[in-house]
């Protein structure tokens, strides 16, 4: 079983940052892309960012410029670098990681709020 435990969410003013981090553990050989996803309230989820396990990263329109996605392969963690948080940026966050081990599944983290005030 794998798990991932996000951390780092909270209430920040319109303009803030936030540092987002989701750490992997259990048993597994690899990990292939990860990626961060949100849902705000009434909407569906969407794609944030996705990175690649060699680095190679994708963002969606809305936070490009402002968001960067990284990752320590050596410690199994995604990180989101939030920067210039706007209120529609409030959703929960979520952390998802396409693990391999007996074939390739994707896992999901618990979510994080993440709250930006105007």
């Amino acid at each position: 079983q794998v798990q991932l435990v996000e951390s780092g969410g909270g209430l920040v003013q319109a303009g803030g940052s936030l540092r987002l981090s989701c750490a992997a553990s259990g048993r597994f050989f690899s990990i292939n892309a990860m990626g961060w996803y949100r849902q705000a309230p009434e909407r569906q989820r969407e794609m944030v960012a996705t990175i690649t396990s060699g680095g190679t990263t994708n963002y969606a329109n809305s936070v490009k410029e402002r968001f960067t996605i990284s990752r320590d392969n050596a410690k199994n963690t995604v990180y989101l670098q939030m920067n210039t948080l706007k209120p529609e940026d409030t959703a929960v966050y979520y952390c998802a990681a396409d693990v391999k081990w007996l074939g390739v599944r994707t896992y999901w983290g618990q979510g994080t709020q993440v709250t930006v005030s105007s």
